[in-house]
């Protein structure tokens, strides 16, 4: 029975969020530093956002990221715990500190704040998967106890097995959570951003889904006309996930247009250097889109929002994405992307 060790990371919405004010450089840098790995570096940057905004949302919530990162289970527990009593509308802090608590096999806390997640947001899928493992978790411990007490007892061995190949035979194994990346706080909403976390600087979309990994489904397509560019438009999408999942940078930064809007504004040079370790590192990646929906701008020009969701060795983040896309000859190519709608 693998570990419960889900941890709710807010990376894509911290990259992608747009602050208005004198603070928004820092904690772009901050969000960098954070994806960087260079987390002493990044709470100091932190520190500082939060020293002239105490209850800035989206800074606190980086700073239990860090300290995640750093092990410092008590006081990232301390900062979610602080922001599920300041925001109890958002799911994410809940979600964060299941993973916290599953992580030191306090199952039933754990639980208890997965049922609060769901209540402020009962599609909120990372959740329910969430909650789906603390009760296998549960239960396969029962089960362990059940057998230590009557060996014999066959019910209890088939429940356990079947509990162990819902985890291992499916190919699914044990992935870390992020929690969504829509977020939307009392100060400064972001920009609609969830990792997922997934998710603090590209994550938490933040921080993401209890079915086993798979390739990008295809979106439905029928019912359009050969003039409408929906139907191209959403394999454009689907093509894009693959490339992504496939671990595939050459192809999976070439859906992005030579105008392409870089997050918080960074050189194109730097982002797609990023990416490019971001993509190639992870063994295994999953990305899948979910019912997509295409707004046509002009005949040049579309928008289209859908679910996305995001799975690698240490991250899962399930987020709602918009990519702005751009007419270049007979391609579809990604001019903006945003977390959110």
């Amino acid at each position: 029975m693998p570990k419960i060790t889900r941890i709710a990371l807010f990376l894509a919405s911290l990259l992608v969020v747009t602050y208005v004010g004198a603070q928004s450089d820092d904690y772009q840098e901050a969000a960098k530093l954070f994806r960087a790995g260079q987390h002493a570096q990044a709470l100091e940057r932190v520190d500082g956002v939060l020293k002239a905004n105490p209850k800035d949302a989206r800074a606190r919530f980086l700073r239990g990221l860090i300290f995640t990162e750093q092990n410092k289970t008590a006081d990232a527990i301390r900062i979610f715990t602080s922001l599920t009593e300041d925001y109890p509308e958002l799911p994410e802090p809940y979600n964060n500190l299941a993973v916290l608590y599953a992580s030191q096999g306090q199952f039933d806390k754990a639980r208890t704040a997965l049922e609060m997640a769901i209540r402020t947001h009962p599609s909120y899928a990372t959740a329910h998967e969430n909650l789906g493992d603390i009760y296998a978790k549960m239960a396969s411990q029962a089960y362990d106890k059940a057998l230590q007490l009557d060996k014999s007892n066959a019910a209890a061995q088939t429940k356990l097995e079947m509990i162990k190949e819902l985890f291992t035979g499916g190919g699914r194994g044990t992935k870390p959570v992020a929690s969504r990346t829509e977020t939307s706080t009392k100060a400064a909403p972001p920009v609609v951003t969830a990792s997922t976390k997934p998710a603090p600087v590209q994550p938490p979309a933040p921080p993401a889904v209890t079915t086993p990994a798979a390739k990008p489904a295809p979106a439905e397509q029928s019912g359009k006309s050969a003039t409408d560019p929906t139907n191209d438009v959403i394999k454009t999408v689907n093509s894009w996930a693959k490339a992504w999942s496939d671990n595939d940078v050459k192809a999976y930064l070439g859906f992005y247009a030579p105008d392409f809007q870089t997050p918080g504004g960074e050189p194109r040079s730097d982002w797609e250097a990023t990416r490019r370790g971001r993509i190639a590192k992870p063994k295994k990646i999953d990305v899948r889109v979910e019912s997509p929906k295409v707004k046509l701008t002009d005949n040049n020009r579309v928008s289209v929002t859908f679910r996305q969701s995001y799975r690698s060795a240490n991250l899962k983040v399930a987020s709602t994405k918009t990519l702005v896309m751009v007419k270049a000859g007979d391609r579809w190519l990604i001019q903006q992307e945003r977390v959110g709608g």
